[in-house]
């Protein structure tokens, strides 16, 4: 663990203020929920999200869709791609997704884009592919996406469907 050099003094009410700086770095939001460990004399934080807890499950439903429509699908959570099935599995696996899908998942956007065009997965990598973004929503509340990527064909409409379905499943899921 890295000191920051930077002390705080709890209140009253036993809340400890995590400086804007440090909250912007990590992107831990307003509301965001963190998991809280503690090890003898250390109280360490960490964000929580409900999709890590089951992302063997996402790994291997993935890799099923996969191999039926011959698609990249990418699942992330608010932070960053948790699982990948298809080509582009090592050149995105655990990066922190764009402010773009930021942006589409906290609005809760369906983005289909059927003929090529560039997309933004991480900042600064365009890609050239079609697509298709569908919010994993558990809860009423967006927690990740699920995107199908092509970049050699067009995506069909049944494409569409399996991120639906894939995006329903796994927020679903994540429920129970």
């Amino acid at each position: 663990m890295k000191t920051t050099g930077v002390v705080r003094r709890i209140d009253d009410l036993g809340r400890i203020v995590i400086p804007k700086e440090i909250r912007r770095n990590l992107r831990i939001r307003d509301g965001e929920p963190l998991e809280i460990f503690v090890d003898k004399e250390t109280i360490g934080l960490k964000k929580f999200s409900s999709i890590r807890e089951m992302n063997e499950l996402a790994k291997s439903f993935i890799s099923i869709v996969n191999n039926t429509i011959g698609k990249n699908i990418f699942v992330s959570d608010r932070d960053c791609f948790l699982a990948i099935s298809g080509e582009l599995k090592e050149k995105y696996l655990n990066k922190n997704i764009s402010t773009y899908l930021e942006d589409v998942m906290n609005n809760r956007k369906i983005v289909v884009e059927k003929d090529f065009n560039k997309l933004e997965l991480v900042e600064g990598q365009q890609l050239n592919c079609t697509y298709v973004i569908y919010p994993i929503i558990m809860n009423g509340d967006a927690i990740g996406l699920v995107l199908v990527v092509s970049t050699k064909e067009n995506l069909s409409a049944t494409d569409e469907k399996i991120a639906n379905v894939t995006a329903r499943f796994l927020g679903e899921y994540v429920e129970q």
